[in-house]
C-alpha cells in the first residue's frame, strides 16, 4: 500500500480550502467592502493553508477563518488609510448575490450598502467581531480565539458595533416594496417628473455617487427631497440616453443595473421606509462593477 504523496496531501488541502471557500470569502467581503480585494485576500489564506504544517491542524476550518478574519483586519486599517484620499465619496464594490457562488451560498446578513457603509466607521476589531457573530453566528469563546481577545471583550464589542448599526437604521421595507420604489424612481427620473420623484423622497433623502474620480460622477453628496428631484430632473436628457435598465438582486437586496451598449456602467440601489426612498447610492467607478452583468 503505497503512502500518501505529495500531490495526494496537496489535493486533500485544496479539498478541505474549497469547502470553506465561501465563508472565507464572505467574511473578507463584509470587512473589506471590496469583492476584488476579498479575492486577494483569499488567494493569500490559499498560499498560506499550503504552507501550513497541516498535520498539526486539528480544525481546518477554524483554522482558516482564523487566518482570513486576521489579515481582512489587517487589510481594513490600509484600506481606511486609502479611502482618506479616494476621490468622492467611496460605496462598496457590489456583487450580484442572485447569482453569485460565494456571497449566494452564506447568510445575507451585513451584506446590504447601508450596513456595510455602516461598518466602515467600527473598527477593524469591532467590524470583525460583529461579521463573525451577526453573519456568520459564530459563538463568543472562538471570536475570542480568532481576535486573541477574552470572551467579555468580544460580547462587548459585539454590543457596541449592533448598537451602531441598528442605532443608525431605520426600519427598511421588504424587498417587494424597494423593488416597487426602484421600478417608479426610475421612470420618474427618466421623464424628469418633479412632483412624482419629490412625492417618492423621504423629506431627508440623499443621493450619493461613487465615481472614483473616473467618471463623472458628484464629488459630493445631494440632500432633501426638493434638491435630489431638481438635480435629476436637470440632466434627465443627457444621463438616461440610450440607457437600458434591468432590476437584479446586489447585495441581497433589489437594484437596477444600467447599461449602454449592451455594458454595465451603474449599479443603483437605494435604502427605503416607510417614509419614502431616504438613500440612492449609484456605483460608477468602473473598476467596482465586474462582478454585476
Amino acid at each position: 500500500m503505497r503512502g500518501v504523496t505529495v500531490a495526494d496531501d496537496l489535493e486533500s488541502a485544496l479539498e478541505v480550502f474549497e469547502g470553506v471557500r465561501p465563508r472565507l470569502f464572505g467574511i473578507a467581503y463584509r470587512m473589506l467592502g471590496s469583492a476584488t480585494e476579498a479575492e486577494d485576500l483569499v488567494q493569500d489564506v490559499w498560499l498560506r493553508w499550503q504552507a501550513a504544517d497541516r498535520s498539526t491542524v486539528t480544525n481546518p476550518a477554524a483554522y482558516l477563518a482564523t487566518a482570513t478574519t486576521r489579515l481582512a483586519i489587517n487589510a481594513a486599517q490600509s484600506a481606511r488609510v486609502r479611502r482618506e484620499t479616494y476621490v468622492g465619496p467611496w460605496l462598496p464594490e457590489p456583487v450580484d448575490t442572485s447569482a453569485d457562488p460565494y456571497l449566494g451560498a452564506e447568510r445575507a446578513d451585513a451584506l446590504e450598502f447601508a450596513v456595510l457603509l455602516l461598518l466602515e466607521r467600527l473598527s477593524p476589531n469591532e467590524r470583525a467581531a460583529y461579521v463573525l457573530r451577526e453573519a456568520f453566528d459564530y459563538p463568543y469563546p472562538q471570536i475570542a480565539e480568532i481576535l486573541q481577545l477574552n470572551e467579555p471583550a468580544v460580547r462587548q464589542l459585539v454590543s457596541r458595533a449592533r448598537k451602531h448599526v441598528t442605532g443608525e437604521r431605520r426600519t427598511p421595507v421588504d424587498s417587494a416594496e424597494q423593488r416597487k420604489l426602484l421600478s417608479a424612481f426610475v421612470t420618474a427620473a427618466r421623464s424628469g417628473d418633479l412632483a412624482e420623484l419629490e412625492e417618492l423622497f423621504a423629506p431627508d433623502v440623499t443621493s450619493v455617487s461613487d465615481g472614483g474620480g473616473i467618471r463623472s460622477a458628484s464629488k459630493l453628496p445631494v440632500h432633501g427631497a426638493q434638491t435630489v428631484a431638481k438635480y435629476f430632473r436637470s440632466f434627465k436628457d443627457r444621463f438616461w440616453v440610450g440607457v437600458e435598465v434591468e432590476l437584479s438582486t446586489v447585495n441581497g437586496q433589489p437594484a437596477a443595473l444600467l447599461r449602454q451598449d449592451g455594458k454595465v456602467f451603474t449599479v443603483l440601489t437605494m435604502v427605503a421606509t416607510s417614509d419614502g426612498i431616504e438613500q440612492l447610492m449609484w456605483v460608477m467607478n468602473p473598476a467596482k462593477l465586474g462582478r454585476v452583468g
